[in-house]
């Protein structure tokens, strides 16, 4: 699933080129892709037709085009959901699922979704009119790359949860943006084990932690994102690159790059875990 770089990507592309730009008659091809719009495909369509973007905004895995109707057009990937800026005489793509024409030089935005596990929807902003954030996702926690984002709230509210440290950092609720890729590569590089208990560590340690965070989180924006099945492509169809910095994520059995230890893969709530025996020791029980 696309973490916050890969989505920061996207926005950027968004920002460049489409932001602007008037919006002509929307085709729904699979109303799937807009099941969380309730009231239908068609009032979907129809609450696009005619406004024109004036911004590409981003909430964590979240992001949304505002109109000057005062909603937004807000997208979430999912699994494998692409928004590409394409010619509009251009073949359409497989999973092609919605089509957003735009005015000015010839070309649309498509909404394209293997898995169908993405969406579209049109929500208003007027609840939360500072910040300009779709009332839909007002409980989604600010990045640890927001200019907003409170450091001392952070990690006092992580150290009195009762739970583990990584389960902490895929809480939406508390910070947005990390998936089980970058927590795993933030937990390598300050040495602690995912199933750490919050409540047990001492503050200079989530310090460290939320350092790293955006340590890891800063050097995959500039590589574009993280690439493994092809499925996360940019608004021009482009991969990233970060897959070639991963420290522990999917590199089960290679020698660890600190300490020549294989690393090791374990089960983390349906999804795998990757990190080094030895620089990240298992805590008791």
């Amino acid at each position: 699933m696309p973490e916050l770089p890969e989505v920061e990507v996207v926005r950027h592309g968004l920002e460049r080129w489409v932001v602007g730009r008037g919006i002509g008659e929307v085709a729904v091809l699979h109303p799937r892709s807009v099941r969380r719009h309730l009231a239908g495909p068609r009032d979907f369509a129809g609450r696009l037709v005619g406004r024109k973007v004036t911004a590409a905004r981003r909430r964590g895995k979240y992001l949304w085009l505002t109109l000057d109707s005062r909603e937004a057009m807000l997208a979430h990937l999912g699994m494998s959901g692409q928004l590409l800026v394409q010619p509009s005489l251009r073949t359409p793509e497989r999973h092609l699922r919605v089509r957003v024409p735009l005015d000015g030089d010839d070309g649309e935005l498509r909404f394209v979704d293997q898995r169908t596990f993405g969406h579209l929807m049109v929500d208003s902003l007027e609840c939360d009119a500072e910040a300009g954030v779709p009332s839909v996702i007002r409980h989604i926690a600010r990045d640890p790359l927001d200019p907003a984002f409170d450091d001392d709230t952070f990690v006092d509210t992580l150290r009195r949860r009762r739970t583990v440290v990584k389960r902490a950092l895929l809480d939406q609720s508390l910070v947005s943006g990390i998936g089980n890729i970058y927590a795993d590569e933030a937990l390598w590089r300050a040495r602690l084990h995912g199933e750490r208990a919050t409540a047990g560590l001492r503050r200079p340690r989530v310090v460290e932690l939320l350092a790293q965070v955006r340590a890891v989180l800063r050097e995959a924006l500039q590589e574009g994102g993280t690439t493994f099945d092809g499925l996360y492509v940019n608004v021009n169809g482009e991969s990233g690159y970060f897959e070639r910095g991963l420290k522990v994520y999917g590199r089960r059995g290679l020698p660890c790059e600190r300490c020549g230890t294989p690393i090791r893969r374990s089960d983390f709530t349906n999804r795998s875990s990757f990190s080094c025996p030895k620089c990240q020791p298992e805590p008791r029980a």
